[in-house]
């Protein structure tokens, strides 16, 4: 009987299982969207991310495609091949594998110039996102679009899965005084969307540079619903930048990258970035105590010890380098539920209320990632995070509604 029940039990878990996983826009365009790069001249905005099915780099598969010509690459934060440290500058070099050249969309120039296009019929876009307002490859995507306008060139999205899923939308909306590179769009820090859908909003919001539009085109994915994470679409999880392990470290991310903007360190140089803050003025024990206090959804607070160290290729002279921290470990119980702009708030809360003497905001860096100076301000004047995520509740159900428009995945 033990042995019926087992066989049948493996039955139905295999029977709920997807057949297929997610498609991404790559591989689709290989498969039945060919006419928009045959005969083009095509330059491609790429990183390490950009992997087809097959195991093939979308710029190795361009190169070999006798149909198109690719002319050109322009690599984002981290490079072409994702190697270097977050924000390290990048050089313009010649791609080792196709010859092609390669300007950097990281450092002095964001935004590709009308001598890099000058030979560009289409732009193709495929990149890997986190979710994330700050996460610079959206912000790369949209200087993309601005520069395609203003050289009446199309403008491809091969889309990819958003990691956190299409549901999920938080925080403040970043306020046009923030304007940067970690804030290109005004947008919630947890927007909810893919590449594509996102490339959609900026397109029909105004957004672009003197309101233009572009002719823009979204290969879209197929069978990948909104309420998917990342580990459940089939696809093999690259980390997008050096400190993006894992699909844990794209849940909390969104809130723990606040850390950057104050004196205490967000986990580069260990092995748990972003899941793991402290500083050499923090008790552990007492951090964690206080925030598990709190019982925020779907997540818990455990006291830790860590050293951060450089890292070659992953974390460059990370903060607090060499020196012990005592921090908290931030443990997501239930992904589903856990709130990761309020978590991350929390955190900050937390810490300015036990060390205000010790923790330094910087003001300016703290504010970006925010969208607002409000966050930092209030937190200041010691008012609650109730309090502080009501200031942006109204704009965030306006969001919402504006959003509806450009989603081009619609889960029945």
């Amino acid at each position: 009987m033990k042995k019926i029940f087992v066989i049948l039990l493996c039955t139905v878990m295999l029977s709920a299982r997807p057949s297929k996983g997610v498609k991404t826009g790559a591989d689709i365009l290989f498969e039945s969207k060919t006419e928009l790069i045959d005969g083009k001249r095509v330059a491609l905005i790429t990183n390490h991310t950009a992997m087809l099915a097959n195991g093939k780099h979308l710029a190795d598969a361009l190169s070999q495609y006798e149909k198109t010509k690719l002319v050109v690459l322009f690599g984002p934060e981290h490079g072409i091949r994702g190697d270097a440290p977050d924000g390290r500058t990048i050089r313009d070099t010649v791609d080792p594998k196709t010859g092609v050249p390669v300007y950097s969309l990281y450092g002095t120039i964001n935004k590709p110039t009308p001598e890099m296009l000058k030979d560009v019929d289409v732009i193709l876009f495929d990149i890997q996102d986190v979710g994330a307002r700050f996460y610079t490859f959206i912000s790369t995507m949209f200087l993309g679009m601005e520069a395609a306008a203003e050289g009446n060139i199309h403008f491809v999205v091969l889309d990819r899965p958003n990691p956190i899923t299409g549901t999920r939308v938080e925080g403040p909306i970043r306020v046009d005084s923030l304007k940067t590179f970690v804030g290109w769009v005004p947008i919630p820090i947890v927007h909810g969307m893919t590449v594509g859908e996102l490339a959609v909003m900026a397109n029909t919001s105004g957004w672009l540079k003197d309101k233009k539009t572009v002719k823009l085109t979204v290969v879209k994915m197929e069978r990948w619903k909104r309420t998917m994470w990342y580990d459940e679409t089939g696809l093999s999880w690259i980390k997008p930048s050096p400190n993006m392990a894992s699909v844990n470290t794209a849940v909390v991310y969104p809130g723990l990258c606040l850390i950057e903007g104050i004196n205490v360190s967000e986990g580069r140089g260990t092995e748990r970035p972003f899941e793991m803050i402290g500083a050499p003025w923090i008790d552990g024990n007492i951090l964690a105590k206080t925030l598990n206090t709190a019982k925020l959804p779907g997540v818990t607070f455990k006291p830790v010890n860590f050293t951060p160290v450089e890292i070659p290729g992953i974390a460059s002279n990370p903060k607090y380098k060499g020196k012990q921290c005592g921090g908290v470990q931030i443990n997501v119980t239930n992904r589903k539920t856990f709130e990761a702009v309020k978590t991350g708030l929390t955190v900050v809360h937390g810490i300015y209320s036990l060390y205000i003497d010790s923790l330094e905001f910087r003001d300016r860096g703290f504010d970006r990632l925010a969208g607002t100076p409000a966050v930092r301000e209030m937190i200041q004047r010691r008012k609650s995070v109730r309090e502080i995520e009501q200031t942006w509740s109204l704009k965030l159900k306006q969001f919402i509604q504006q959003r509806k428009k450009a989603l081009l995945y619609l889960d029945k």
